[in-house]
């Protein structure tokens, strides 16, 4: 299996970078992930350091290929909450510490992704969004209403308001976990805090890895998407941070 990847992260117009991402390359697999965290000065930046240590760890432990994938970013999902909790029993912290959250498993030519809050995972094929994630927002609610459309969303004074997230008083919350994607060459799974998407439209982000029939440097193409999404959210923008996987076949 062949791959490319890159990840990149801005702290935008804030004191501090609140957000977190890592791409772990395995003897089988390849597991993605970007955190933002949430809550106070300093509860934001803990919460999103220890739930992407939380999930490395397992990763690293687990034994490859996995042999039950969706069960794995499940679990996963579900002790880095736990960790999360635990953190909040600190007293050090001046709020509970929360986290939204993407990851994205790569194994056997097959991609899965999970996500709780309004951090995003996004598959992209033929210049195209072929798959992305669903919000657990409040307007993401209005949406399935019918009582705002999709162009609303980024700049929604509601948009803010996350319903499932790491962390926090709440027992652990229902993952959201994709059936498997058969990957075809040139395959994009790209994962973003929210500052990202807020900050670009879905065709940009499609069309911009598109632009080049598919000859890019990611790195590159990934840090001008995110200097592209912090400009255009400048002088109110949040930390901005992606991942991307490229799939470029199989071996």
């Amino acid at each position: 299996m062949q791959i490319e990847i890159a990840k990149y992260s801005h702290i935008g117009n804030r004191e501090e970078n609140q957000d977190r991402v890592e791409i772990l390359i395995g003897d089988h697999s390849t597991l993605g992930m970007v955190l933002d965290g949430m809550g106070g000065h300093s509860a934001g930046a803990e919460a999103a350091m220890t739930a992407i240590a939380t999930m490395s760890d397992k990763f690293r432990k687990s034994k490859q290929p996995l042999p039950f994938p969706e069960r794995f970013l499940s679990r996963t999902v579900g002790d880095a909450h736990e960790a999360l909790v635990g953190l909040g029993r600190d007293e050090h912290l001046d709020a509970k510490p929360r986290a939204t959250c993407a990851l994205c498993l790569i194994q056997d030519n097959l991609a899965y992704w999970a996500h709780l809050g309004d951090t995003r995972a996004y598959h992209l094929r033929d210049g195209k969004v072929h798959e992305r994630t669903r919000d657990h927002t409040h307007v993401e609610l209005l949406l399935q209403e019918g009582l705002i459309d999709e162009s609303e969303i980024a700049t929604h004074p509601m948009r803010s308001f996350v319903e499932q997230c790491l962390g926090g008083d709440r027992p652990k919350p229902p993952v959201t976990v994709s059936e498997p994607c058969q990957l075809e060459p040139g395959d994009i799974l790209l994962l973003c805090s929210d500052g990202f998407w807020g900050g670009l439209k879905d065709r940009e982000i499609a069309a911009a890895f598109a632009a080049t029939g598919g000859d890019f440097d990611a790195q590159e193409k990934l840090q001008e998407l995110v200097e592209q999404a912090v400009a255009n959210n400048t002088p109110g923008s949040d930390n901005t941070t992606a991942a991307v996987i490229v799939y470029r076949g199989n071996d």
